[in-house]
């Protein structure tokens, strides 16, 4: 994702738009620069700095009610709360979605763009495209609406794609308001992009162009000083550290999300903690995993996620009773919203992990096989890999050290090289690499080094392309190669 080199002017175009609300004198037209101050200040904005749009906004609704006045406070007093925690005591996001259908609103671009704010902020991303996608697109060409906007308009629409579960058309669809960030010279805009594109790309596998994302939106956020990208960009990083295995690095991750707000937004604040707990009850450290999940009330039933927490609270406590794991699992059942699919398939992955350890093996299967079908829905590839192995793992469909290698067309391979008891190049050559590689990592690199593509590498091995995939990536980190020819020259060593 190349970095665009123009000026930022968002904070510039702020400042300058307040100052011409304070010398308007008709409140709808004062009311609108200040909700267009705040659109072009809130990618770089500290939520801290968000309130006092909130309280002009106030003051000039104060005067006599308008219908234009009193959406821009609804849908600006939504993304606020939302950007600072506050609505966790108390929210009523529907005023300004209320007041957008009731009042006729949908011919203005800046009413939609609150109107959109606003439904993402009541953590409803699956009602994004269907409810602007048609009002925003007579504005996507021509001169109407700038270039900053459209890159607004359509990060919104990928943001709620991916948010409600359709990783693939959310990342197409972000790419393409990257485009329109660049054309508008905006690199707040582009920081946030390219930070959503990088647990996008994350989440659907592509492990080396969400490190080049994550990397790019670190640069972005800093040349815009945008603290919007710089504090939620953790919250991508855990998603790559997720799908790249590296249980450690996503663990301190989590830390550093529990120990702040980020996730409010995206309704993760207590998914965050959840995961966390879990992380310590299944080491058998139930003190530090009650200590994390007691520091936080519940939400209420409406969260996305909320109905299956009680069970999930009570599986930290004992996670090895069956009857929680139980409650758990039915409890599933209720995360039926498209902005739950994601955490369904996640906890379902969880259990599936913990009944294999337990020695359940068909509770175990019958989970994992939940998230592999979950994951894949919603185009999470990379996590579908993890999943894969662990699922492979427990169905232990062939011993993977002896079983002779399969032909393209299935059968066995009855080369004297393929037997269990030969030492063929490929089985001496994965040897070269040490203890730093496991079994399973030694036998890819191994077929791999024998010339297979990942596609026929995978026939062999019995296995998906997407876990040949996820096993090479970790083969390259482990033994400091970058492609398949500098793997070779290490091995052959």
């Amino acid at each position: 994702m190349e970095i665009d080199r123009g000026a930022d002017r968002g904070p510039e175009d702020a400042d300058r738009l307040l100052a011409a609300a304070d010398r308007a004198g008709a409140p709808v037209t004062a009311a609108r620069l200040v909700a267009e101050a705040f659109l072009a200040v809130s990618r770089t904005a500290d939520p801290a700095a968000l309130p006092p749009f909130v309280r002009r906004l106030a003051i000039l609704r104060a005067r006599p009610a308008q219908p234009e006045v009193e959406f821009l406070y609804h849908a600006i007093a939504c993304a606020v709360s939302a950007r600072t925690g506050r609505r966790l005591g108390h929210r009523d996001p529907d005023a300004a979605l209320r007041l957008f259908a009731a009042e006729g609103l949908h011919d203005d671009p800046l009413h939609v763009e609150c109107a959109m704010v606003a439904t993402l902020s009541a953590l409803r991303p699956d009602r994004v495209r269907p409810t602007f996608a048609a009002l925003v697109e007579r504005w996507m060409s021509g001169d109407q609406v700038d270039a900053a906007r459209r890159a607004r308009f359509t990060t919104m629409l990928g943001m709620g794609d991916a948010w409600s579960g359709d990783l693939l058309r959310g990342r197409a669809t972000l790419r393409r308001a990257h485009g329109y960030a660049v054309e508008a010279g905006r690199l707040d805009l582009q920081a946030e992009i390219v930070s959503w594109l990088a647990k996008c790309e994350a989440l659907g596998g592509d492990l080396v162009e969400s490190r080049r994302c994550l990397a790019a939106a670190r640069v972005l956020a800093a040349r815009s000083g945008s603290a919007w990208v710089g504090f939620h960009i953790a919250e991508c990083a855990a998603a790559l550290h997720l799908a790249s295995g590296d249980v450690e690095a996503w663990v301190g991750v989590l830390e550093r999300l529990v120990g702040s707000a980020v996730g409010v937004n995206s309704g993760l604040v207590f998914e965050h903690r959840w995961e966390l707990a879990t992380h310590h009850a299944l080491r058998g450290d139930t003190a530090a995993a009650q200590a994390v999940i007691e520091a936080i009330q519940d939400p209420s039933l409406d969260w996305p996620g909320a109905p299956a927490l009680p069970a999930w609270r009570a599986w930290i406590a004992a996670p090895a009773d069956p009857a929680a794991m139980s409650w758990l699992e039915q409890a599933l059942a209720g995360l039926n919203r498209p902005v739950e699919r994601l955490s369904r398939a996640r906890l379902a992955w969880l259990l599936g992990v913990q009944h294999a350890r337990l020695g359940r093996r068909a509770d175990a299967i019958r989970l994992l096989e939940l998230a592999s079908s979950e994951y894949a829905a919603t185009g999470a590839a990379g996590l579908l890999a993890r999943v894969a192995v662990d699922l492979h793992t427990v169905t232990e469909v062939a011993d993977l050290a002896t079983a002779p290698p399969v032909r393209p067309g299935g059968a066995a391979d009855p080369s004297p090289a393929a037997s269990a008891g030969s030492a063929g190049p490929s089985q001496v050559d994965a040897e070269a690499g040490g203890s730093r590689l496991t079994a399973t990592e030694r036998r890819v690199a191994a077929a791999v080094v024998d010339g297979l593509s990942n596609q026929e590498a995978a026939r062999r091995l019995s296995v998906s392309a997407k876990t040949i995939e996820f096993h090479l990536g970790n083969i390259y980190r482990k033994l400091g190669v970058r492609n398949r020819t500098e793997l070779a020259r290490h091995l052959l060593r």
